[in-house]
């Protein structure tokens, strides 16, 4: 509109912080509020004992991909027990399932975000259905459109102190991926995917809002 003032530019105050001078907590807030969205990894184990377990992690990501590796970091937590089930049940079996999370199912995922006794069947807890793999022992979560069978190559433990934390290595022996999502170019459709991300909190976002930028020549 001719002759509209815009806004004055807002001028930010730099804050700087020594995470040496705070509590683990509040570094743990600065961390999840700042690394924005992250992906979920949804993982799948099984105990020395045979109790399934699920578990949602989003400190995750890929590492290679000739080989296929991702990572994910269990963290150590407060308590009699700090290290997390799952990397308990990885460290035996050297194996894992990572289940990409979709919008539909969010609230099952969700439910097995919780602190249970190593006996808990997360998959039973939440209604979830597990269905074999072909390589691994654990199985995959079938409501998930795409499942990734692991090996571990290595796993860095980083700090045993509380909020502390592990790096999971591991390759990917299959890729389990529902057909009409994928191309001839195997792209994946992400309108079909419909993952959602971790926010700070108890904040998730959703995938659907998106734009194209084509990378330099």
């Amino acid at each position: 509109m001719p002759g509209a003032r815009r806004p004055a530019a807002i001028i930010a105050k730099t804050m700087i912080i020594d995470p040496a001078t705070l509590e683990p907590f509040d570094v743990y807030r600065l961390l999840v509020g700042s690394i924005v969205p992250r992906p979920i990894a949804f993982v799948s184990t099984v105990s020395p004992v045979g109790v399934l377990n699920l578990a949602p992690f989003s400190f995750f990501t890929a590492i290679s991909a000739n080989p296929p590796v991702v990572c994910f970091c269990p963290m150590i937590r407060g308590g009699e027990r700090p290290k997390k089930d799952t990397l308990v049940n990885i460290e035996a079996s050297q194996e894992f399932v990572v289940n990409i999370v979709s919008e539909d199912f969010a609230e099952k995922m969700n439910l097995c975000s919780g602190e249970y006794p190593p006996d808990v069947d997360e998959f039973k807890l939440s209604g979830l259905t597990p269905v074999a793999s072909e390589l691994v022992k654990p199985p995959r979560v079938k409501e998930s459109r795409v499942n990734m069978e692991c090996k571990v190559v290595e796993i860095v433990h980083v700090s045993p102190k509380f909020l502390g934390g592990s790096i999971v290595m591991g390759e990917v022996l299959r890729f389990h991926v529902n057909d009409p999502m994928l191309n001839s170019l195997h792209e994946i459709d992400p309108d079909q995917l419909c993952a959602i991300g971790r926010m700070g909190g108890p904040i998730y976002s959703r995938t659907r809002d998106r734009f194209e930028m084509q990378r330099p020549a």
